[in-house]
């Protein structure tokens, strides 16, 4: 099988995570400059097989896009132009900044790497990729 790619996209910097070739567990892959980012993805594509790429969706609490969808939408237009065989798809992402720094505080990360924003960002696409794969074997049974 595939992996499934996850992109917490961001103006500065952009978390990456990938599956396991099975899709069951997700692991934090890297955090690279958000301008620097598809030449990564170029690079990675061309090494591993990757099914489906997954993108964290911005969206306040009412449910309405944030202002964030603004750059995002651009970047996911220009991940399709680039990788036209591999779907994307869009996860909400609401809440995983702040599970990711809980999810380093539980796991005893000290408080200095916890300011770290790579890490934060790099956990925060792990936890849109587990999320994504959880809720589609939700949907199987």
């Amino acid at each position: 099988m595939s992996r499934l790619l996850a992109i917490d996209y961001g103006r500065k910097r952009t978390g990456i995570a990938v599956s396991d070739t099975l899709q069951l567990i997700a692991n934090g892959l890297t955090t690279v400059r958000s301008h620097d980012v598809l030449d990564f993805l170029k690079d990675y594509v061309q090494k591993e097989s990757v099914e489906r790429i997954i993108i964290g969706f911005s969206r306040q609490m009412n449910y309405e896009e944030s202002e964030s969808m603004q750059y995002i939408k651009p970047f996911v237009k220009k991940l399709e132009k680039e990788f036209p065989n591999i779907p994307v798809e869009y996860f909400d992402e609401r809440f995983t900044s702040s599970m990711a720094f809980q999810t380093m505080i539980e796991g005893g990360v000290k408080k200095k790497q916890r300011q770290n924003k790579a890490l934060v960002d790099e956990i925060s696409a792990t936890i849109i990729l587990q999320g994504y794969m959880e809720s589609r074997r939700l949907s199987m049974r």
